[in-house]
């Protein structure tokens, strides 16, 4: 498991380092900002779809903005996405969400592909929102609904001021 583990690690530096499909996209049918304000995360999407499909899938982040889970999940998330129809990225969206919140088990994890590697922010809530950053934009997109803010939180609840 430790061997794992540390593949998993590997992943997420790869695509924090060198991300996949980093870029301003030229003529997108939707364009959405999503931010962290508890953590400064920043995201900007951009989806061209055609018809059902995602044609195509890329992202920006401000220079020195976003850490490297949250980089790492939208570099590993347009890539698993870009070709896909809009259902099976709704789909893998939902199965996203309960690998990170720890609803998923380890071998469904090892379905996920390259996404399992972000399946170990479950053991730090206040990670999860830096990992699922980009999915809600995602799905922000795919309704057409604009700008998301994450405010998702996991674990025990916040008391006021706290």
């Amino acid at each position: 498991m430790a061997n794992l583990e540390a593949l998993y690690q590997e992943v997420i530096l790869d695509h924090n380092r060198k991300p996949r499909n980093f870029r301003v996209m030229e003529n997108p049918d939707r364009v959405v900002d999503g931010k962290n304000p508890l953590c400064g995360d920043e995201i900007k999407l951009f989806l061209k779809l055609d018809g059902d499909r995602i044609a195509d899938l890329s992202f920006q982040t401000p220079p020195g903005v976003g850490c490297a889970i949250s980089k790492a999940s939208a570099s590993l998330m347009t890539t698993a996405l870009k070709g896909k129809p809009r259902a099976e990225a709704e789909e893998l969206f939902e199965r996203f969400h309960q690998m990170v919140t720890g609803k998923l088990d380890e071998d469904d994890r090892k379905q996920m592909g390259s996404l399992g590697a972000l399946g170990g922010v479950s053991k730090f809530p206040v990670r999860v929102k830096c990992a699922s950053l980009a999915w809600h934009a995602l799905k922000s997109a795919l309704e057409g609904t604009g700008a998301v803010i994450s405010t998702e939180h996991v674990g025990p609840p916040q008391t006021e001021g706290a």
